[in-house]
This record gives structure tokens, C-alpha cells and sequence, in this order.
């Protein structure tokens, strides 16, 4: 077990994911539901995994005018996860929305500005006018988001040093891990769980390698055993 790894259901329906989680649950108890899912299940997947004993991190990238985001975080909240993402390029008015809007709450979730997706490299950037690299948009992001107050940041492996530097005292949850020797997919940045944790990661999301391996308990265990390797859990844990 390592309360540093989320697993990321990422399911058409709750069945299959209430199965892999439960599958898994000796190695990991924290875990990741995306759009797909919660579009699929909506908060009674969130009550159901909560209800089991498992911590969510729901991951819905908010992005849309303020009052909408700030009404959407009051009603995620309710779900009892314990993470919830919001989009960076929402910009200031959006992300200060949303700090203020978890501020009215008894037990907020930890609010994480998405920087810049795992999936994006240079051109993807150009092609959608940002004539920035991948780290210069994401310090930027994160500059705007700090700003608002919020204290957790997603990006990838190849920012989490940099932002580690900038921000000491923030929240970093990573994507686009990738055991070592594995294919990295559709991730364009990268990394392996030993790469992630000594950049400056709190937290790992691991999919695929975990949930459409043949043996997910064994491939958690396996990337567990990668994370140990590298950087025990501090002792606090």
C-alpha cells in the first residue's frame, strides 16, 4: 500500500470499475474518476466509492464562467471527494470563483488547477495559439492559479521539479506515469513512477498500466515497488 498512488478508473460504467477497485484495494485505496465515468455514474458512483472505504479524486476539469464553477464545486463537494480539478485557463475571475467557493465549505476538497494536459507537446500548443513550450505554459498557469489562492496543481512528470521550485509548499499530482519499460500511449510527457517522486510529486495517477494489465494487483504492486525504490513513504504516512 502507498497513500501516494490514485488509480484512474477510467470506465464506460460503474460495474466494471467497482470491480477493479476492489480487485486492487490491497495495494491502493485512492482513486481517480474522470468524465467518462462520472458522466456514466454521476455523484452515486462517488457516494458508492466513498461508502466502500476508498478516497476519490474526481477529476472534471471545471472550465466554464464563474458562477457556473463555483455552483458545480458546491454540489461535487457534496460527493465527499477528496480532490477536485478545475482548469487553469479558466483565468483569474474563474479560479478566484472557485477558491471562494470552497472557502464556504465545512469540508472542502482540495482544489487542483489543471496546467497543461499530459496529451499536449509544442505543436499541439501552437496549433491552438499558445506559442509557448510545454513549461513555460504551465508556470504561467500555475502563476495564475496561485494567485487565486489555490495550492494544488496536475501536470506532467517534466514540470513537477520546476513547479516544485517555484510553489515549495504546494500540492503536486502527477499524470502520465509509466512503468518503467511500458508504452507510453497517447502521454506525450511522460515518466516513470522513480522519475515522478524525484521531480517533486505528492501524488501519482496511474491507468492503463494498472487497470488493462492482466494481472492489475500485480501491476500495482509492481509500480508500488518502483515508488519504494525510489522514495519511501515518509515515515508520517
Amino acid at each position: 500500500m502507498d497513500p501516494r498512488l490514485i488509480v484512474a478508473l477510467d470506465f464506460p460504467e460503474a460495474e466494471p470499475a467497482l470491480a477493479l477497485a476492489e480487485r486492487i484495494e490491497d495495494y491502493c485505496r485512492f482513486f481517480k474518476v474522470g468524465l467518462e465515468l462520472y458522466l456514466a455514474e454521476g455523484n452515486a458512483l462517488i457516494h458508492e466509492l466513498r461508502h466502500r472505504g476508498y478516497s476519490v479524486f474526481l477529476d472534471l476539469k471545471l472550465h466554464d464562467i464563474p458562477n457556473t464553477v463555483a455552483a458545480a464545486i458546491l454540489t461535487a463537494a457534496g460527493t465527499g471527494a477528496s480532490m477536485l480539478t478545475v482548469h487553469a485557463l479558466g483565468g483569474p475571475n474563474m479560479l478566484r470563483a472557485a477558491v471562494e467557493s470552497a472557502n464556504k465549505l465545512h469540508r472542502a476538497p482540495l482544489l487542483l488547477a489543471v496546467t497543461v494536459l499530459t496529451s499536449m507537446d509544442p505543436d499541439q500548443l501552437i496549433s491552438v495559439g499558445i506559442d509557448r513550450s510545454p513549461a513555460q505554459e504551465v508556470q504561467q498557469l500555475a502563476a495564475t492559479a496561485s494567485a487565486a489562492g489555490i495550492t494544488g496543481f496536475v501536470c506532467s512528470p517534466h514540470e513537477a521539479a520546476h513547479l516544485r521550485r517555484y510553489f515549495p509548499n504546494s500540492t503536486l499530482v502527477i499524470p502520465g506515469i509509466r512503468p518503467a519499460g511500458s508504452d507510453s500511449g497517447d502521454q506525450k510527457r511522460a515518466a516513470t513512477p522513480a522519475a515522478a517522486l524525484a521531480a517533486g510529486a505528492d501524488f501519482l495517477v496511474v491507468g492503463r498500466p494498472i487497470t488493462r494489465a492482466v494481472d492489475p494487483g500485480e501491476a500495482a504492486r509492481a509500480v508500488i515497488a518502483e515508488m519504494h525504490a525510489a522514495i519511501p513513504v515518509p515515515e508520517h504516512e
